[in-house]
């Protein structure tokens, strides 16, 4: 694991680096040389990067990006065209496998987790970003499902956070085209929440962050994990999921503050208890 402060604890884990701003994490891909594109244990490392900042209480919201001009080329294709070669499906199966920890480790963390996409984000760094449960992207980035360029079939639990995103139909498309799509295209088809100037991009990332870690911290838990519960769940289940969330937020110190600082006309503290 990389410190916090971006400091690497041992040589070699500084292809994923982990940083502290205020109360926002921030888990950084740090191979810019080849677009940020995991090989080796990189994976495993954003995977225990993503944990350790969500188990952390100060931690409140956490962005993932990519250092230099891309966010994340997926997987090191010279290391894919070694394992396809060599036959080592064991070894391509521990990848996949660490790619799907990666997708959990996000989606059940009770913080907030935004993708910063600063440059091209393809395959499996495409669907790193979808996994996020927000995404904002700099207006000359890229992202595509770009599996079917090499032959291979979408991983990072593509299949299912695509098409909820944008639809059976254009998911179908995109994947078996392998195109990459411009930034104002994914905005309009629902694939991102919001598209800046490249220059203004961690700026927007960073404030946007800070405003998500200044919120209730059980009620944006709560949120999150509804949100995700609703996909699979009924009108009813969810009324009742909501009664039991509405009074577990009711009892809460945060909700004697909110109120509170609303009435005062002033900006609420929360401190998550």
């Amino acid at each position: 694991m990389a410190a916090v402060g971006g400091e690497p604890v041992t040589a070699g884990e500084t292809q994923v680096m982990v940083e502290r701003d205020d109360a926002v994490g921030i888990v950084r891909l740090n191979r810019p040389e080849k677009l940020n594109a995991f090989t080796g244990d990189m994976r495993d490392l954003v995977g225990a990067a993503i944990t350790e900042l969500g188990h952390d209480p100060a931690v409140r919201a956490i962005i993932v990006t990519g250092a230099g001009r891309g966010f994340c080329a997926g997987a090191d294709v010279n290391y894919l065209r070694e394992l396809v070669e060599s036959g080592f499906a064991n070894d391509f199966e521990k990848l996949l496998r660490a790619g799907e920890q990666v997708v959990t480790a996000i989606r059940t963390l009770d913080q907030p987790v935004l993708a910063a996409i600063n440059g091209p984000a393809a395959g499996g760094g495409a669907n790193l970003a979808l996994a996020c449960d927000l995404r904002i992207m700099a207006d000359t980035a890229t992202i595509g499902q770009t599996f079917t360029r090499i032959g291979l079939h979408p991983d990072w639990g593509g299949t299912f956070l695509l098409p909820r995103l944008v639809g059976a139909a254009r998911a179908l498309e995109l994947m078996w085209s392998g195109r990459m799509v411009g930034a104002e295209e994914a905005l309009a088809m629902g694939m991102v929440n919001r598209v800046v100037p490249v220059d203004s991009l961690w700026d927007e990332a960073l404030a946007w962050a800070k405003r998500l870690a200044a919120g209730p911290p059980i009620a944006v838990a709560r949120i999150k994990h509804a949100v995700y519960r609703s996909e699979n769940e009924s009108l009813e289940a969810m009324l009742a999921l909501e009664l039991e969330n509405q009074l577990a937020c009711f009892g809460s110190n945060d909700a004697t503050r909110g109120l509170a600082a609303f009435r005062a006309k002033e900006a609420p503290r929360f401190e998550g208890d």
